[in-house]
């Protein structure tokens, strides 16, 4: 074997300078992905029939289309159709937003499902209106309920993100592969990369333990 990790020494503050670009896209894409999700599972739960069926027909799309697929049709297919040259960054939100709307809807529904049906009918009976009730009483116990749920699905979109690096975006994984490129050797570099995720998921899965502790303390 023909190790020597003192060759990517001077690399090593180019490839974490990707942290900030990796924590970007991942971070925009929950925001967002979590807010047009909920906006999905409540369209779940609906009585109108058109925004049930639109919601589990988007459902259906992205849970059955590879990721990678999405990112190329977005980032390659937009300036085709649309004359818009559309950036990394906004390729990258978009398409892990969508995808991961979908499955947060999914979580967030039989959250919501699982929370006591009483609680919605003492809301009722106390003339307190749905929309009311669901953001004050609903979702808050949902919340608690899935948390776990929605941290791995936090994790599986901190390690989707290196994705964007087929687009060309300078994330951790691109960093890694130019360093690897420049200096022809690709082992050192890539596990470096692959270290720094396993640090980064291993710090979200420890801050959301103490805040699954404090909400259950909170109980």
């Amino acid at each position: 074997m023909n190790l020597d990790f003192s060759k990517i020494v001077p690399s090593i503050p180019f490839i974490l300078s990707g942290i900030g670009v990796t924590m970007e896209y991942m971070l925009l894409s929950a925001l967002f992905g979590l807010i047009w999700g909920v906006i999905l599972s409540l369209f779940k739960i609906s009585n109108n029939k058109a925004l049930n069926g639109f919601a589990m027909v988007y459902t259906s799309i992205f849970r059955g289309t590879p990721l990678i697929v999405m990112l190329a049709l977005i980032h390659y297919a937009t300036p085709q159709l649309t004359g818009y040259r559309i950036e990394a960054i906004q390729s990258g939100v978009i398409t892990f937003a969508l995808n991961s709307a979908a499955y947060i809807s999914e979580t967030i529904r039989g959250g919501i499902m699982s929370v006591d049906k009483g609680q919605r009918e003492a809301a009722m009976a106390l003339g307190i209106p749905y929309r009311k009730a669901m953001w004050d009483i609903i979702l808050p116990q949902a919340i608690k309920n899935i948390l776990p749920a929605m941290v791995n699905e936090g994790i599986a979109l901190l390690k989707d993100t290196a994705l964007i690096s087929t687009i060309g975006a300078l994330d951790l994984l691109r960093r890694g592969n130019l360093v690897a490129a420049e200096k022809y050797i690709y082992f050192e570099p890539l596990l470096f990369v692959a270290v720094i995720y396993y640090t980064m998921v291993m710090i979200l899965t420890g801050g959301a333990k103490v805040l699954e502790r404090r909400l259950r303390r909170s109980d």
